[in-house]
């Protein structure tokens, strides 16, 4: 018995980790059905980068400079990181969470 450490039994350590391709097309798929054209608005900001990072199959929202600083937490310790935009189904389809709305 006993829990499993991280990547055992198949399961992948959970790492933050910036979206893939087919990803971030989901993502924003769904996010131009509720925003429109603002989406451009989320990338483009004039204050400081911003990034899309999936961690334990939850998409985040969150600043470059809070990802850099982030790496000083251990992975298992980290619980989210920004503003959670939604998860992943386990089918593979993007849900938006309430606090993206």
């Amino acid at each position: 018995g006993g829990p499993r450490p991280p990547g055992a039994g198949g399961w992948p350590a959970a790492a933050m980790r910036p979206l893939t391709e087919p990803e971030l097309a989901k993502v924003f798929s769904k996010l131009h059905n509720f925003i429109g054209q603002h989406v451009k608005s989320l990338i483009d900001r004039p204050d400081e980068l911003y990034a899309f990072r999936l961690h334990k199959n939850k998409v985040y929202y969150v600043s470059e400079g809070l990802v850099r600083r982030a790496t000083s937490v251990a992975r298992e310790h980290l619980v989210s990181l920004g503003t959670c935009l939604g998860r992943f189904t386990k089918s593979g389809h993007f849900r938006l969470a309430i606090t993206s709305l």
